[in-house]
């Protein structure tokens, strides 16, 4: 028999049923020679640092940086049974092969793997690698099983993206946390991210915006503009002196120009279009499409490629001709399809782009959840788009003369709307508000020839102002992502920007969750909290251009051009380089995080010696610098002869200001109680020395 593996429990289901395994068991389904089953995600995790040494546990600099010489993975309590039920069906002894059937990318790889070693698993491995969960796909799919060591090198650099994550991650989280004494998140991909986004607001913040005055000229059936002007007076000049005066046309050019149809949908290209039109956010449309994928009504969602392959031009132009018979907007349509527009398999990387398959004609589609229609709906519309015709028009410039003022007037004659009118017709069926865009494009001119005059034209002026940049949205953000430090890399990179399309939204996600980032409407703006991390953080951590090149590095590794090894080689080397060129707070940042007064765990506050963190253990507060020695004994002379104990909020105040007052201060001396504030002395010794200060009463005494 042969056992296949899943990523999830529904994706299990459909193949079970392609392949005529019906009998179900408790984890599993069960028949016609195949055992089906699935992971629910990663199994396996890499484990916390604690997992290499009880040290570990707590965060402090001198541990820095951590660096496993063999990766430990622990397992979700939640998903052992499962994993152990895997484990279980390998050792099976009526099954003589294992069919990796994860999601087919770099992450389904690693998910699988994970399992297949744990398991100590030695048997045949093969691998199914589909783009559609279409019945007809799943069973051509099994039809070519590849061997499983074709996908080594994709595994290794599965491997290498975890690691290097994992590394980055705990410790440079670890380190920033400790000099600044507050949980600070830092991700290669995610504070990359999160500078864009800082960086815009800057931009935002000191944009100065100034006014503009363009005079203006009214010849009856449309308007001529003249140059934009920041001084009114002299706009108002140029108004007076053209107003109730002839225009004269001086030149008509007149040019028909094509705009192509857009590209099919990758990914990001879709997450992009439903933030703008629908709102939703990265991880919905991608929570959505892969709905749609193991429902059999679209292709894999996690692809970086906008084109077909040569063999699907058949099925394509078949679907074609079917959305444009039975959907409202394929009405638009005109001509014969352009398939051999949309395919060019040397431009395909792991999977094709998005399209729907051939259920959808079969579908009723209002049965579907709102989410799920308004994506699948879409990758309809863009397939139609892509294989239509192009959009023609003419574009018509005149230049006018009046009053020794020159106008230009602008406008356009629509030849052939091609795909646009299917986009048009599609934002005419949504019921959002502001789904229908308004068209900005210039109307059409009247007839004009060079010499025709206007009689005392209307002369006017339009009054703007200068516009900042735009807030992120996710749409403007996705795009940022795509092509962040683009221009630094080789041109023959095959993969630039931060992260890939299937991680994006993630990362999205986790900046917000982490606090750094709020949503507003369909703005993302960084808070106060976010802003001072990529203020903190060294210029290489937060460089677009560094994720970009592990990214085109990890491509390097699946293809063979440079070794796991390697690479891991210099992840671990900047990490050592970061470490040793972080010893301390900068001085100027160290106002930056007011919340770090106890904000991680027992973290009391800032070491006055050296800058690393102080944190509370059972008797005192220490210096997570082991070449330091700074300590706050709880149970030391000093406050114990005052009846007082050292308590996490004196000892922060302590750390913060170098002073607090107390009130109930016990004498020895008079068995009285006093109130006085108490300094902290510190001399650099073994010990820390208190010192009383007392409040100036009335009169000048003390």
């Amino acid at each position: 028999m042969k056992l296949v593996i899943a990523e999830k429990p529904s994706v299990a289901f459909s193949l079970a049923a392609v392949l005529g395994a019906d009998e179900k068991k408790d984890g599993y389904m069960e028949g016609n020679g195949y055992l089906v089953s699935w992971c629910v995600g990663h199994l396996l995790e890499l484990a916390q640092p604690e997992s290499y040494g009880e040290q570990y546990a707590r965060w402090r600099y001198g541990d820095l940086p951590i660096i496993p010489g063999k990766w430990n993975y622990e397992v979700p309590k939640d998903r052992k049974p499962q994993l152990d039920l895997l484990c279980r069906l390998m050792k099976d002894r009526r099954v003589d092969s294992v069919v990796c059937a994860t999601d087919a990318g770099r992450e389904g790889e690693l998910i699988f793997r994970l399992v297949y070693g744990y398991a100590g698993c030695k048997k045949p491995m093969e691998r199914l690698w589909i783009s559609s969960m279409e019945d007809k796909a799943v069973r051509e799919g099994f039809a070519h099983l590849r061997p499983g060591s074709d996908y080594d090198r994709l595994y290794e650099a599965a491997v290498c993206r975890a690691g290097a994550d994992w590394l980055v991650g705990i410790n440079a989280t670890r380190l920033f946390s400790v000099l600044y004494g507050v949980t600070l998140n830092v991700g290669r991909v995610m504070s990359p991210t999160l500078a864009l986004m800082v960086q815009r607001e800057e931009e935002i913040r000191a944009f100065r915006s100034e006014p503009f005055y363009v005079p203006e000229i009214s010849c009856g059936g449309f308007t001529a503009s003249g140059g934009k002007l920041g001084d009114r007076a002299e706009a108002e000049k140029i108004r007076a002196a053209c107003d109730r005066q002839e225009a004269a046309v001086q030149s008509v050019e007149r040019q028909v120009k094509a705009v192509q149809p857009p590209r099919l949908y990758d990914l990001t290209t879709l997450q992009r279009e439903c933030n703008r039109i629908f709102g939703y956010t990265a991880q919905q449309t991608l929570d959505y499409a892969q709905a749609l994928y193991e429902k059999k009504l679209a292709t894999y969602p996690r692809t970086d490629s906008q084109y077909l392959t040569e063999d699907m031009e058949g099925s394509a132009a078949s679907l074609v001709r079917w959305l444009r018979g039975n959907m409202p907007f394929g009405k638009g349509c005109t001509g014969e399809p352009d398939i051999r527009r949309v395919t060019d398999g040397s431009r395909v990387t792991d999977h094709h782009a998005i399209i729907p398959t051939g259920e959808i004609m079969g579908t009723d589609l209002s049965v579907l959840p709102a989410g799920e229609r308004d994506v699948l709906v879409l990758i309809a519309v863009r397939l139609l788009c892509a294989t239509a015709q192009a959009y023609r028009f003419e574009a018509v410039t005149a230049v006018l003369d009046c009053a020794g003022c020159s106008f230009t007037a602008k406008g356009k004659t629509v030849l052939q709307a091609g795909w646009k009118e299917v986009e048009r017709l599609h934002r005419m069926g949504l019921k959002q508000p502001g789904a229908e865009e308004k068209d900005n494009e210039d109307a059409a001119l009247p007839v004009l020839q060079e010499g025709q005059a206007f009689e005392k034209v209307s002369a006017g002026i339009r009054e703007g102002r200068t516009s900042p940049p735009r807030h992120y949205t996710e749409d403007l953000l996705l795009a940022a992502m795509e092509n962040a430090g683009a221009e630094d890399m080789p041109e023959d990179a095959e993969r630039k920007g931060l992260g890939t399309p299937a991680t994006r939204a993630a990362i999205l996600e986790k900046l917000v969750s982490a606090g750094f980032v709020e949503r507003k409407k369909k703005q993302l703006i960084p808070t106060e909290k976010g802003t001072n991390l990529v203020t903190v953080l060294p210029d290489n951590i937060k460089s677009p251009l560094l994720t970009a090149e592990w990214e085109s590095m990890l491509k390097e590794v699946e293809r063979g051009g440079t070794t796991a090894e390697a690479f891991m080689e210099g992840i671990a080397d900047m990490c050592w380089e970061l470490v040793k060129d972080h010893t301390a707070p900068e001085e100027r940042f160290r106002g930056l995080f007011p919340e770090a007064k106890g904000s991680r765990g027992d973290t009391a506050g800032i070491c006055p010696r050296c800058g690393s963190a102080v944190t509370e253990g059972k008797k005192g507060f220490f210096c997570e610098s082991r070449e330091c020695g700074f300590a706050l004994w709880k149970e030391n002379r000093f406050f114990t002869a005052k009846k007082k104990k050292l308590t996490k909020t004196v000892a922060a105040a302590l750390l913060k200001d170098g002073r607090v007052p107390m009130s109930g201060l016990y004498s020895e001396k008079t068995g009285k109680t006093y109130d006085a504030v108490v300094v902290l002395d510190d001399t650099g010794g073994k010990y820390v020395n208190f010192r009383l200060e007392f409040p100036e009463k009335k009169g000048g005494r003390k």
